[in-house]
């Protein structure tokens, strides 16, 4: 491909990625990856570059740019190398108007920055939600010791390491035997908060493919009672072959209907040790990984979650025995989110009480700790330790 074609496959997959945020459609991976599923001609270097343009340009624009032109004309105002390929040629795109609009660039759109910075986000720290994000893996304690080369140990993760960027990680021998999975160095360290030991009963209440699930089957050494739980068909079907690869016996699992969870979970009220929430939410924490995700989310959609946070909490509580410890996990820095739920969770059930967890990275934030992109190095995350009245 010639850099203008290189241009014009980047417009053309941001159309479509700004057209799939208006209205719910697949995410830019998925569509990146249909996309060149039908243009074979495209070489590896070619799907490289133009998958660089794609998200330098999301990352770019804060507020969801009218075109995918407007978006790359924004990142050639930055970059002569992009405006070259503006050059009207056969397979590339119509040379740069003169008085052409642009994408805005910014974090966010304007209304979710004033929501971060009112919830005690620095000015400061904003662009690190945009920043690229490494790739971390957690080491699976029940399998032997993996040879990871060109790695570096997480700070804050027990078990975690850092790779290289770009490494395939389904090509490492060491992922084929279960014994590293894909997790974020936050999702490592927050799934700490979450009392846990061999022989307990622990529910993974939104347990989605379950990252965190398989984490908590290594900590309890495989010993123990574990139900992974999730409304997500699709997601949930991901857990099983992953389990078996991880070498994870203990983990059961159960797939819940909307509106109906407490019938299915009929008998297992007031059982679990611990109880994990990791809450559905905005992602305002994983921008670095879905930056396009800014582009999807208004405050009606925000107001639903916030709805479903706190259905699924109550619910939680009611699968907790007493004295037992229930976590509450959301990717996300919104208080709204975050310490407000904790806040409105115990003016809701009386004699429930926070047990503010000590975790290696992270600050103090209300109710739980927040760890964040430019103080923690890490997706942003808030996580609230609840103690069950006995």
């Amino acid at each position: 491909m010639t850099p203008g074609a290189r241009v014009e496959a980047a417009i053309e997959l941001l159309d479509g990625i700004i057209t799939a945020a208006r209205e719910g459609g697949a995410a830019a991976d998925t569509l990146i990856a249909r996309y060149f599923g039908t243009r074979r001609y495209a070489g590896s270097k070619d799907r490289r570059a133009v998958r660089e343009l794609v998200y330098s340009a999301i990352r770019l624009a804060g507020e969801p740019p009218a075109s995918g032109r407007a978006a790359m004309l924004a990142l050639a105002d930055r970059d002569p190398a992009i405006a070259a390929g503006f050059d009207g040629s056969p397979h590339g795109p119509a040379p740069i108007g003169q008085h052409e609009a642009r994408a805005e660039p910014g974090i966010a759109p304007a209304w979710l920055v004033e929501a971060l910075t009112a919830s005690g986000v620095p000015v400061g720290s904003l662009p690190a939600l945009v920043e690229r994000a490494p790739l971390d893996v957690r080491v699976n304690t029940l399998k032997p010791v993996p040879d990871l080369p060109d790695s570096t140990p997480l700070p804050a993760a027990p078990h975690g390491w850092r790779l290289p960027s770009g490494t395939n990680i389904e090509t490492l021998p060491a992922w084929r035997d279960g014994a590293i999975e894909v997790q974020d160095e936050g999702s490592q360290v927050v799934g700490l908060a979450l009392l846990a030991a061999p022989g307990d009963v622990i529910v993974d209440l939104c347990a989605g493919a379950g990252g965190k699930t398989l984490a908590l089957a290594a900590r309890m050494d495989n010993r123990g009672t574990l139900l992974a739980c999730d409304t997500d068909r699709a997601r949930l079907s991901r857990l099983r072959p992953r389990a078996e690869r991880a070498g994870a016996t203990i983990i059961e699992t159960k797939l819940l209907d909307p509106g109906r969870e407490a019938a299915a979970l009929a008998d297992w009220l007031a059982r679990a040790d611990g109880v994990l929430v990791d809450a559905p939410c905005s992602g305002t924490g994983t921008w670095r990984r879905n930056p396009e995700a800014r582009w999807r989310l208004d405050p009606a959609r925000l107001d639903r979650l916030i709805d479903t946070q706190a259905h699924v909490l109550t619910l939680a509580a009611s699968l907790v025995r007493p004295g037992g410890n229930l976590v509450y996990i959301v990717c996300s820095l919104l208080d709204a989110e975050g310490r407000d739920q904790v806040d409105r969770f115990l003016a809701n059930h009386p004699g429930w009480t926070v047990d503010v967890p000590t975790l290696p990275a992270g600050q103090a934030h209300g109710g739980g700790i927040r760890l964040d992109p430019a103080s923690a190095g890490t997706d942003g995350f808030f996580v609230a330790r609840l103690i069950a009245p006995c």
